[in-house]
């Protein structure tokens, strides 16, 4: 099956180089980004900026804690950043690309999953969609407050 792609999009009046700095420092950046009440916990295992940054966080899935870690790269420092959950090999992006001669940027949030095939899966891309969108758009909103507050 082909894979499932959540994303959501946001433009943000701050400099791309501010707004990737505070997404890929996982210390004290990302965690002001992450909405409650679905983000419950961010522990740094190794590193903390960037590329080689080893996480774990838990997650209020459907009323449910879950446990996922995560790996982060960085393809193209300073523009996107990679986090590949260690157990399933999912990649949640964040892309930032400057607008407005630098005063502002387009940033994206987008996980890819392979769905099971059949009807399980069609139901499971269907509620994960609406599950995860909504929390980008909300993770996006407090990304721009975090910089919009400096």
């Amino acid at each position: 099956m082909a894979a499932l792609v959540i994303s959501a999009s946001k433009k943000i009046a701050a400099p791309a180089a501010e707004i990737y700095a505070l997404i890929a420092d996982y210390r004290d950046g990302h965690p002001q980004i992450l909405p409650e009440p679905y983000f419950l916990s961010l522990d740094v295992e190794e590193g903390g900026v960037g590329a080689g940054t080893v996480i774990a966080f838990q997650m209020n899935v459907l009323g449910r804690a879950q446990d996922f870690r995560a790996e982060v790269s960085e393809p193209e420092p300073g523009r996107v950043l990679v986090e590949t959950d260690l157990n399933t090999g999912a990649p949640t992006t964040f892309t930032v690309d400057a607008l407005d001669d630098g005063k502002s940027a387009k940033v994206t949030i987008s996980t890819a999953l392979h769905p099971r095939s059949g009807i399980k899966g069609k139901l499971q891309g269907f509620f994960t969609k609406r599950y995860l969108r909504p929390i980008y758009v909300e993770e996006l909103e407090l990304l721009e407050k975090a910089l919009t507050q400096e």
